[in-house]
């Protein structure tokens, strides 16, 4: 009886704990796999810069709307009064035998509408050109501020994917060590190989197994700085859905992609824009010695009573012009100079641009050569690997050559990664080089 009641503890025992671990397993969220696509959404959408960029787009189109109204469209305003009042006629200068001096109180309605419309107003609609140039500078900005979003983005996205590749070899590393420690210790029990051999394998396994927990230590440090930065929760599991892969692109003229880059980077269409806008205000400041010609009028009743007002109205064309105003030298000269200064920075981030595509052309072309190169070490080094196991497993050789070649494999797996992470972080350059960062970062990775 005492030992059926313990058997039946024990199973209900162990069904309690079998039972937590599959609820601790079902409450486990899964990992959400990221894209480098969804993780470049997600930086433009939590990033300041770009809030704050848009803002400035939005405040300068409001700047345009005003001097439109100010200047160029139809003012209409309607006002309404009753008076109560009386007046000396003296004052007037009105002195006759018989009238008083003081006449009043008396009232009076006026109901009006007044309006008025620039005609010609050249300097108005010079500044308003400017200010229309300002916002597409400004959109322009939001573009550039974006493109560097989107290349931070894609390095980090492409600093996990590094840091994954690493963990991944330092995983493969520790089963090659675990074969070997398990062959060591066959041999030794076999009397083949001497106790040095063993400890020499379990040094090995030991190392790998370091180098491992440091690798995926990292790989975690980089989803947890890539969350922080996309504006997600540090709590919410990530997996990268993409892997480091070697893509080659096709080979490309610099020639061509200059002059391409030159319409599509928005940091230079940005200068060019507010270049326009500078011109616009020279011109607006030649206008202001030009006449302005408006007209303007107002339409209303106006009465003793409200019963007897009379429809009465003014209609007049005006004409304004400038006879002295010596600050439009001033101003001449102040946009002159800025003109000079957009030119100069024009110039030189128009090398700067070309400079950019050379130097990721460059190092794309040496970025592919270093992978074939890495390449052909790995897989030269993974021979020599399985040629010292051989050795050591038929009895020619000691594990001292299987432990240099382990190491020799090492190092030829951090250098292909290293190369291959070059080579997309020198397609991520040029992209960005180019301009549209994210549409030719999506091309180059095969996305789009």
């Amino acid at each position: 009886m005492r030992l059926r009641i313990r058997i039946a503890a024990s199973m209900f025992f162990f069904g309690s704990l079998a039972t937590a671990a599959f609820c601790q397993q079902r409450a486990a969220p899964a990992p959400y796999r990221l894209t480098l696509q969804e993780a470049i959404q997600k930086g433009l959408q939590a990033n300041l810069s770009v809030l704050l960029a848009g803002s400035q787009v939005n405040e300068s189109e409001g700047t345009r709307l005003r001097r439109l109204s100010a200047a160029l469209l139809p003012r209409v305003n309607a006002q309404t009064y009753v008076n109560l009042q009386n007046r000396d006629l003296r004052a007037f200068g009105i002195s006759l035998p018989g009238m008083p001096e003081v006449v009043g109180p008396f009232s009076n309605y006026d109901i009006r509408l007044y309006a008025q419309q620039n005609i010609i107003d050249r300097q108005s609609l010079h500044g308003l050109r400017a200010g229309e140039r300002a916002v597409d500078a400004g959109r322009m900005n939001l573009r550039d501020v974006r493109d560097l979003i989107v290349r931070a983005v894609a390095a980090m996205y492409l600093n996990a994917e590094s840091a994954a590749a690493r963990a991944d070899a330092a995983q493969s590393r520790v089963e090659r060590a675990s074969v070997l420690l398990r062959l060591a210790t066959d041999k030794h029990d076999a009397g083949t190989a001497t106790g040095v051999d063993v400890l020499r394998a379990q040094v090995q396994l030991a190392n790998d197994r370091q180098a491992l927990l440091i690798a995926q230590t990292q790989y975690k440090q980089a989803l947890l700085d890539m969350a922080r930065n996309l504006g997600m929760s540090p709590g919410v599991p990530l997996e990268l859905a993409e892997t480091l892969q070697f893509q080659p692109l096709p080979e490309r003229q610099v020639e061509t992609l200059v002059p391409a880059a030159l319409v599509s980077r928005a940091d230079y269409l940005s200068l060019a824009s507010q270049r326009q806008a500078l011109l616009e205000q020279q011109r607006a400041n030649h206008a202001r010695s030009l006449p302005k010609l408006s007209i303007n009028g107002n339409f209303g009743g106006i009465g003793r009573s409200i019963g007897g007002m009379q429809a009465t109205g003014l209609i007049q064309g005006q004409v304004d012009f400038t006879v002295f105003d010596r600050d439009r030298d001033g101003e001449a000269q102040e946009i002159a100079a800025r003109i000079k200064s957009i030119d100069d920075r024009i110039a030189d981030m128009r090398l700067g641009i070309e400079q950019d595509v050379r130097e990721a052309l460059l190092n794309l072309d040496s970025a592919a050569e270093q992978v074939d190169v890495a390449r052909q070490g790995q897989d030269l080094a993974l021979r020599e690997l399985v040629m010292a196991q051989d050795r050591f497993q038929q009895g020619t050789a000691n594990n001292v050559e299987v432990v240099t070649a382990q190491d020799e494999v090492t190092r030829a797996q951090e250098n292909y990664i290293l190369a291959v992470s070059s080579h997309v972080d020198a397609k991520f350059a040029l992209a960005r080089a180019l301009g549209d960062t994210e549409k030719n970062i999506a091309q180059f990775t095969g996305n789009q």
